[in-house]
């Protein structure tokens, strides 16, 4: 016997679906979302025929900002954004790793000026696709399991 849980549609909103399983959590905390007041509903290790596992996350009434959506892409590179007004998907999309990442994330080297100083940070993207990132001051490599944000 097959059971099936349905979720029902949201009226305005966000769609972030394809995260990986694993990173769930992490999208819901990089996003602020335990502190957002509208409905959040989240699924995790749920069927994917093209990933195995998947996350999902719907977010009634909030659209994301750029540096919103570059966070995401740095946890789940694969994710795919989708926007819905009035029940109807207006845009559907891939996120993507941009070419540079400013401001959101620190750097992984303690003696970096933007750890010791006030500072903002700034990456170049040396690799999209197992995300590695490179400090435009002290270029130290940071590796996705080490990026921590801001």
């Amino acid at each position: 016997m097959v059971t099936e849980l349905k979720v029902s549609a949201i009226e305005n909103g966000t769609v972030i679906d394809h995260i990986p399983s694993k990173n769930v959590f992490q999208v819901i905390k990089i996003l602020d979302l335990e502190n957002f007041d509208n409905q959040i509903l989240f699924g995790t290790n749920l069927e994917s025929k093209k990933y195995g596992t998947k996350g999902i996350i719907k977010v009634r009434n909030k659209y994301f900002a750029d540096d919103d959506i570059n966070r995401i892409s740095l946890v789940a590179p694969k994710a795919t954004l989708i926007v819905i007004k009035d029940f109807q998907v207006v845009e559907k999309r891939r996120v993507e790793v941009p070419d540079t990442i400013d401001g959101i994330v620190r750097c992984f080297n303690p003696n970096c000026i933007t750890n010791v100083e006030n500072v903002a940070t700034k990456f170049k993207v040396v690799s999209k696709d197992e995300v590695i990132l490179q400090c435009h001051y002290c270029e130290k490599n940071t590796v996705k399991k080490n990026i921590s944000f801001k």
